[in-house]
Formats: C-alpha cells, sequence, structure tokens
C-alpha cells in the first residue's frame, strides 16, 4: 500500500512538473523585419547583439540601453541585407581563394597561424564556417562601396585648379584632423511629419552629447554610419580628404569640442574633434624608389600554399646566384613588368598597396626582400635607386584630384546607400510580441 501511495505521489509530482514546464514561456524563432523576399529573424539579430556587445566592451565603450542597440543592429542588418542582396543581382561575389587570403592576414594580423585562429574563435563559441561566411559578406560591401562610388565620384578639372589655387595648397598645410561622428540617416523622399521625427531623434544625441556623455557611447546608440558602434571613430585623416562639411565644421573646433547638428542631402550630423595634428608638406618634392619585382599570384589554379611554395623556390635560386630579370621574365605573373625583368620604374610614394610599399621601404639599395604577401600575391622585391624629385605639374594635379576624390567619397556612398534602402520594401516585426 506505501508503495502504490509513493507511486501515486510520483505521478503527481511529475505531471505537475509537466504543467510548470507547459506553462513556462520557451522563446522560438521568429521572424523580425522582412527585407525585399528574404527574412532576418530574431537569432540572427540576437547573435548580432552578442557580437557587437563583445566588441564595445573590448574598446571600453559604454554599452547603449539594450532596446536601442537592438533597433539599431537591425537596422545594420537590413542595409547589410539590401547591399548583400543588390551585389548577389549584379554577380558579385568574392571567390573562396581571395576569402581564404583575407582569413590568413586576419590571423596573421592576430600573430596566429591560420588553424590556430580557427581554434581559438571555436574556443570562444563561434562557429568557423559562419565566421566564413560574415567575413566574405564584409568583403562583398566594401568591394560593392568601391565600385558604386567609383561610378558616382567625379572630380572636373575647374575643381583641381581650385584647390591648387587654394591656401591649403598654396601653403603647404598637412593638417590632419581625428574626427569622430554621428550620422543620422534621411530619405530621399521623407515626409515633413518623418524629417520632424528625425531631427527629434537628432535632437536627442546631441542634448546627451552636450550633458557629457561619451561621445562613443552616443554614436552607438544613434548613428546609422557604418563606424557608429565602433563609436563613430573616423581615424585621423588629412583635412584635404574630408567631405567639405566635415572640413568646415572641423575648423571652428577645439579638441573635444562637438559641432551642432549639420545637414546633408545623407541626413543630420554631429561632429567632434578628438585631436589635430598640423606640419609642413612638400608637394613640390617626392621621395621616389626605382625597383624590380616578381609576381606570383593566387588564383584558382595556384592556391596559397603553392604561391608561397614557388616565391621561395625562386628566393633561394635568386640567393644562390640567380638572375633576377631572367627570373622574372620566366615566372612573375605581372605581365606588365615580366618583359622588363620586373623592372617597375621610378615609383612614387603611394603609388603601391601599403604592404608592398612598407616591405619596399625598409630595403637597402641592392637589397633583396624575403618573400612579401599582399593581395595580389607574393612578391620578391629589390630596390635599384632612390630620389628625391621635383613633382611635375601633372603629378601635383594627380595627387590633388586624389584628395578630393577621397573628400567626395563619403558623401556619395552615403547617397548611394539611402537611395538603395529608399527602394528596398522593408516590413519590420521587432515589436511584435516583445
Amino acid at each position: 500500500m506505501k508503495r502504490l501511495a509513493s507511486l501515486l505521489f510520483a505521478a503527481i509530482a511529475i505531471a505537475c512538473s509537466a504543467q510548470t514546464l507547459a506553462a513556462s514561456p520557451v522563446e522560438v524563432d521568429r521572424i523580425v523585419a522582412v527585407v525585399n523576399d528574404e527574412a532576418i529573424t530574431l537569432f540572427e539579430l540576437r547573435d548580432r547583439v552578442r557580437s557587437v556587445v563583445r566588441q564595445l566592451r573590448s574598446q571600453n565603450i559604454a554599452l547603449p540601453p539594450r532596446e536601442e542597440l537592438e533597433k539599431q543592429l537591425l537596422e545594420r542588418l537590413i542595409m547589410d541585407k539590401v547591399q548583400l542582396q543588390y551585389a548577389k543581382e549584379t554577380g558579385m561575389r568574392i571567390p573562396d581563394n581571395e576569402l581564404d587570403s583575407a582569413l590568413r592576414r586576419i590571423a596573421e594580423g592576430n600573430r596566429l597561424s591560420l588553424g590556430d585562429f580557427r581554434a581559438a574563435l571555436e574556443r570562444d563559441g563561434i562557429a568557423w564556417s559562419k565566421f566564413r561566411e560574415e567575413i566574405r559578406d564584409e568583403m562583398t560591401v566594401s568591394r560593392l562601396r568601391d565600385r558604386e562610388v567609383s561610378t558616382r565620384v567625379t572630380v572636373t578639372e575647374g575643381e583641381v585648379d581650385n584647390y591648387l589655387s587654394s591656401p591649403e595648397a598654396t601653403q603647404g598645410e598637412a593638417e590632419v584632423v581625428h574626427l569622430a561622428h554621428i550620422l543620422i540617416r534621411v530619405p530621399e523622399q521623407a515626409s515633413p511629419e518623418q524629417l520632424g521625427r528625425i531631427r527629434f531623434r537628432a535632437d536627442q544625441a546631441l542634448q546627451q552629447v552636450r550633458r557629457g556623455e561619451d561621445f562613443a557611447k552616443v554614436a552607438a546608440t544613434f548613428s546609422d554610419a557604418p563606424d557608429g558602434l565602433s563609436g563613430g571613430s573616423m581615424g585621423p585623416r588629412p583635412l584635404d580628404s574630408l567631405p567639405n562639411l566635415y572640413a568646415e565644421a572641423s575648423r571652428r573646433l577645439k579638441p573635444g569640442e562637438a559641432s551642432e547638428i549639420l545637414r546633408s542631402p545623407a541626413g543630420f550630423h554631429i561632429v567632434k574633434l578628438l585631436e589635430r595634428k598640423g606640419g609642413a608638406k612638400n608637394v613640390e618634392s617626392l621621395r621616389q624608389t626605382r625597383a624590380r619585382h616578381i609576381l606570383i599570384k593566387v588564383s584558382d589554379l595556384v592556391s596559397e600554399a603553392e604561391a608561397k611554395r614557388k616565391i621561395i623556390s625562386l628566393k633561394e635560386r635568386i640567393d644562390n646566384g640567380g638572375d633576377f630579370a631572367e627570373l622574372a621574365k620566366l615566372h612573375s605573373n605581372d605581365t606588365l613588368s615580366a618583359t622588363k625583368g620586373g623592372d617597375l620604374g621610378w615609383v612614387y610614394q603611394g603609388d603601391t598597396v601599403p604592404e608592398f610599399e612598407k616591405a619596399m621601404d625598409a630595403l637597402k639599395i641592392g637589397e633583396i626582400s624575403q618573400p612579401v604577401q599582399s593581395p595580389f600575391g607574393w612578391h620578391i622585391i629589390q630596390v635599384q635607386e632612390r630620389k628625391t624629385d621635383d613633382a611635375s605639374t601633372e603629378r601635383r594635379r594627380l595627387m590633388a584630384k586624389g584628395a578630393l576624390r577621397e573628400r567626395k567619397a563619403d558623401e556619395a556612398y552615403q547617397d548611394w546607400l539611402r537611395q538603395m534602402r529608399d527602394r528596398a520594401y522593408v516590413e519590420y516585426r521587432l515589436e511584435d510580441n516583445r
């Protein structure tokens, strides 16, 4: 009888427990937004929130309120989705070999082998396959920006003339400013009501800045710019390469000061000057290096490991008395220089990618580098001569055009993003069943 009673009590306890579990809500995945014909799920959003929280904490940036952070990140996911959809429609895709090269560079930047880097990510609970695709998406968006901006930015000869006759060019100022900014985007066809709501949001951001809130936290809370979640920092940049709106604002600011709300076609902006550095530059004279190289490219047919093996083999042959020029003619994948024995001619500062220039600048005249990796593949570099020469009129105009293009690029990209966002169909469901 006692055993029967015990079994009965156990049955009742199990039934009660089952009812309790049934009564406890269990969160399931759901759709929080629809972008054209693709959905963004709650799990995707929460995963991005966890990633950004880790990033903000690692940078010692105060976390914005959770609800604000979710809204900001949902907007970021929507913008990413819009751009990736457009890239897919236009046939843009990052090949696996380019992705693998980028992952190796990321690992090397963390002073790890690729295998150790993968293991470290997986220890942190980050799936390698997911991380790979996230990096592919980042590369796609970056390449898309380059492609779309290049078609939208034009610099006229008149603009170059005006730039070269301006005080900043004639006086040789090399002012560098480090800005942080907040962008609150305005749709192209915004109604007066929309504009009022967005302006109110900009006023809220400025009030927080004026009250002494950490600018990085305010940027993470309010900014629609891609760098908003890293505190809005634009990094040190030459004043003459900034958008006019930002350049003019920064001239009126002292380090530590923030601007009033600025208006551009892209939306409302707040700019803070973090640091200002000045100094003389001489555009009349530039350092030039005469160099030659051998390049082995990574391709669908040549893996990263195979390209590296080939370049190491060629370096060994040169070290053992092999003729650099002949080996360049036979093996270099740079078709323009290979026929000339790898000769690149006279190279100005900034003419080559940073990885190549850094390695080249470290060499003495006549010295041959160890294998050097760049986005183009693997190189062996030899410096033959150096000189400081007067910059020709053509070269000065080319430099001016580059500064003006950089100045316009951010504005052009923001304009393109706004148009892409306005054309997309977006349905919000984040507030459903919150």
